[in-house]
This record gives structure tokens, sequence and C-alpha cells, in this order.
């Protein structure tokens, strides 16, 4: 239903709304990229990244796919998932049913294949269950049937972090079958468990060269994630910052300290602020600052906007705020057009595995299409 095609002679709207959320470093624009040198890339010493925002695999994605989930939500304006696929098609022509798995994905699966990166990384933003124990109240209902994980391997996603505000949608025996699913297919999780423990536990993923990247996920409040939602000494639930506090950096801090050793880049996932509008909140940039500063962060993976936000360059280390939507079934639903929601980004940075720091960084540009 998604597909997504690289962006070509039409860019100046797209380039011009990236380059201004850009914070430091020089960009240059070829055929869609976005491109900020830090130096030569050494892949012996050097660690490539993708990283992205929501990946919305539920709803009206799930109901294109081979193995539908049942479609009944519980909704203000909808009762079924089937309607989003309607929408889109309103708007933008047929969308096929029964897709195959890469489907979603389009021009995605050829820039991952070119760059070729260590580790793959999204934010999974779906329960992948067959529960039918919907959060009551929640508003808003994502479900993708285990049956379709392939669509996540068609990617070779190696990491999927889950402290966000929809992998609850469908209750707690919900979130049990989303972390046994994603882990029968060999996929890595963080954020999310059966308690509070296993919820702080980073994903770890070895890397020849004695490299490794370890990604710890955590949410706050201010994404949406409601309190009931955090995980606790024998609750399931997710990494919850009620605040961006002193307390929870240094949580951060000792769960880096207790794991990181020479040759590890650890990245810290962030699902926080609202879903529109660039602006920054000065108690995001402190945390994220604090947390290269003082937790032994090496990279500040931001999402929760339906757009791409700012990124910055601190220190020489790469602080994405809001990296966007990234696979949605939003096409057809009008209000907030001035976000361009449609375009979106795939993050390619190379650090330095001695220190962390950002060599190389490429931003490839794409469209939300069903064409």
């Amino acid at each position: 239903m998604q597909r997504r095609h690289f962006l070509g002679l039409p860019l100046g709207v797209a380039l011009s709304a990236i380059s201004r959320l850009l914070g430091a470093g020089t960009t240059s624009s070829d055929s869609g990229n976005i491109v900020s040198k830090q130096g030569d890339r050494d892949t012996s010493k050097n660690v490539k990244l993708f990283l992205c925002g929501d990946v919305m695999t539920g709803r009206g994605i799930d109901q294109i796919m081979p193995y539908p989930s049942s479609p009944e939500i519980y909704e203000p304006y909808m009762s079924s998932a089937v309607h989003y696929v309607q929408i889109a098609e309103r708007a933008n022509g047929p969308v096929p049913r029964k897709a195959g798995f890469d489907y979603i994905w389009g021009d995605v699966l050829v820039t991952l294949r070119d760059a070729a990166p260590d580790v793959r990384i999204i934010n999974l933003e779906t329960a992948v269950t067959t529960s039918n124990d919907y959060w009551p109240g929640k508003g808003i209902n994502y479900r993708m049937h285990p049956a379709n994980i392939p669509c996540l391997t068609a990617a070779g996603i190696d990491c999927c972090v889950l402290a966000n505000n929809h992998v609850i949608d469908w209750g707690y025996d919900g979130l049990r079958e989303t972390l046994v699913s994603l882990r029968q297919a060999g996929i890595g999780t963080a954020g999310a468990g059966g308690n509070i423990a296993e919820a702080m536990a980073p994903a770890v993923f070895e890397l020849e060269g004695n490299r490794r990247v370890i990604v710890f996920s955590m949410g706050s409040t201010s994404s949406g994630i409601g309190r009931a939602w955090a995980a606790g000494r024998r609750k399931p639930g997710v990494w919850l910052f009620p605040e961006l506090s002193g307390k929870n950096l240094d949580s951060v801090a000792k769960q880096v300290e207790s794991i990181k050793r020479a040759g590890d880049i650890v990245i810290a996932s962030i699902h926080w602020g609202g879903n529109w509008g660039y602006a920054i909140p000065a108690d995001q940039r402190r945390f994220a600052h604090a947390l290269i500063d003082e937790a032994g962060v090496d990279l500040v993976h931001g999402h929760s906007s339906h757009h791409p936000r700012g990124l910055e360059i601190y220190r020489n280390k790469l602080i994405l705020y809001g990296c966007g939507d990234f696979i949605n079934d939003y096409e057809g639903i009008s209000g907030y057009g001035q976000f361009r929601g449609d375009l979106v980004l795939m993050y390619l940075p190379v650090l330095d595995a001695s220190n962390g720091s950002l060599r190389e960084m490429t931003m490839q540009a794409m469209q939300i299409s069903v064409k």
C-alpha cells in the first residue's frame, strides 16, 4: 500500500523543507541524497547503520498483506481497518490485495542493498498479534498478523525498538505475542518486556572486528504513552520516562556502563514529543546532550513526529530529534498537508567504532506512493 520511490527532479519543496531542519554539518543534494561528510569510511573500523522513524505495518497496511488480521478496530471514527485502505484508494487509485511482503518497501530495498548497512533499526509502531484484547479507550488500534512478519525480514530488519504508544494497543497478551513473534523471526527487540529488567535490556548485534551495536529503547509520556504502560518489577510494559529527568538519565547511564566496551556503538532510541511541528523542546535537547556527555551514548535516535524534524551533530555525535513516519496508512487522510508527511527519509550514518563519532551521513529522500 505504501511504496517508496526515489525523488527525482521535483525536489525543490522537499529539499528546502529538509535543509532547514539540519543542524551542524555540510549538506549537499544529489538525486535525492543529502550527504554530510565527516571523513573517509574505513569499513574495518566503522559501523554503518540504517535508521528510520515509525514503521506502522498494522491496520490498513496489514489488510493488504497475505495474512490480514481480523479487521475490527475500536476507534472513534473507524470500525474496520479495511476503511483505511478504501480511503487511500479514493485518493490514489487501486491498492493491491495480498501484496508481496516486499511491496510496502518499494525502492527502499534497492537503497538498502546498495548501502549494505551493518545493522538495520526501525521503530515498529504496531502490535504483532492475533489478540482481540484491545486497550479500552485507547482510540487507535494497530495490529499486524504474526504471519505477516516476513514484511520485516524482506527488508532485513535487525532490530525493532518497541517503547512506543502502540505496542500494547491489543493488551498485554498482544505485547507478549509481539515479543515472541519477533524473536522467533530472528529480529532483536528493545524497550518492552515482561518486566522492567527485560524492557531496559538492550538488543546487541555483534559485528566483525570485535565491533558491536547496542540498542536501548525508551519512551516518553510526551509521545502519548500512558503511564499505565510502564513496565514494573513484576509487570509487563515499556521502559517509560514520565519526564526527562536526571533520575532517568542515571538509569540509562547505569545500563550503558554495565555493557559498553571498546569498539561498541551505543544507541539510545527514544519515542518522544508530539506528532506535528518543527520546534524541538529545550528539555529534549538537554536530555540528548546529557545522554552523550554523561551516559556514554553515541547516537540518539528520536521518533514520534509524523514528519522529519531537526538533527544535530553534537560533539561529533549524531542526534536525530524526529525521524518522521516511514510506513503508514495515512494516504487520503486530510489535515497537516503543509508538513508533507508523504516525504520520508532513510538515515544512513557511518560511525567510527573507536569513539562513536559521526564520519559520514547519507539521508535518502523518498515519497510514499501506491504507484
